[in-house]
């Protein structure tokens, strides 16, 4: 009867060493994999009724602009490029800070592409927005397009968020607030939101961001797309956000805020 040779026994230490590299390796390939996010943060707000680079955003030919003391601020959030990578720890950082955002690639820019590809459809959005804003305003006023003409610039702002605050600053560059008064009432309001022909306003993203973005610069109203107020829980102290579905919604609210009426909130 033969003897068998004992196996040397491995250590309690190799033993983990060979159990923990592969979760070791693991975790390093998760670690340094991209991620399909983009990092947002609180971006710029520009005062429809203002200029910029020395010109105003909304210049009016073949009739004369109301003056308003107040302002109308559209507000953006500044997001990582395209092609920019994320990973997991910038994805954790950024979920720990209140002024930054993860927020799905395709979310803020849908149809995919390299930088050059998103410039060129943010830059269509635009158009597209202010050609539905002007619309909407003089449609708003029983108003001609052949009566004024309406020259809309925003610097480097794209995508169609800024729809209802264009319509907003021509009605107020147009008519004020119909009977001689400015249409802010010397406030400043901050808000987002698409516009269509009818003047119908749409919900947008990054909505806490911007909110951020609104009181810093001043605003102390918001005006919300009514359908996104569940994101109104997340508004700074002292933001008041007023919900609005169309153009004659956000106009009735600022009648509110001018005669210091109740507003109605989120």
């Amino acid at each position: 009867m033969s003897e068998t040779t004992p196996r040397p026994r491995m250590s309690r230490r190799r033993r983990l060493v060979l159990c923990a590299t592969p979760v070791v390796l693991l975790l390093a390939l998760v670690l340094l994999v991209p991620l399909p996010y983009s990092l947002a943060q609180p971006g710029e707000t520009a005062d429809v009724l203002g200029k910029q680079g020395g010109k105003p955003v909304i210049s009016l030919s073949g009739a004369k602009a109301h003056k308003d003391d107040g302002k109308l601020l559209s507000v953006t959030i500044a997001a990582t490029q395209p092609q920019a990578t994320v990973r997991v720890g910038d994805v954790v950082q950024a979920w720990f800070a209140r002024d930054r955002a993860v927020m799905p690639r395709d979310a803020v820019y849908p149809g995919g592409g390299d930088t050059r590809d998103a410039e060129k459809r943010i830059a269509a959005e635009m158009k597209d927005s202010q050609d539905k804003a002007v619309t909407a305003a003089l449609r708003q006023l029983h108003r001609s397009p052949d009566d004024v003409k309406i020259s809309l610039r925003l610097g480097d702002v794209g995508g169609p968020s800024a729809g209802l605050f264009f319509s907003l600053g021509i009605i107020d560059k147009l008519d004020g607030d119909g009977s001689g008064g400015s249409l802010t009432g010397g406030h400043t309001i901050a808000g987002t939101g698409t516009i269509d022909e009818k003047g119908a306003v749409g919900a947008v993203g990054g909505v806490p961001l911007k909110m951020q973005a609104a009181r810093r610069d001043g605003a102390r109203v918001f005006l919300l797309p009514a359908e996104q107020c569940g994101e109104a829980g997340e508004a700074p102290a002292g933001l008041r956000v007023v919900p609005v579905t169309s153009l004659s919604d956000a106009l009735t609210a600022l009648t509110h805020l001018r005669k210091g009426a109740t507003l109605p909130h989120c």
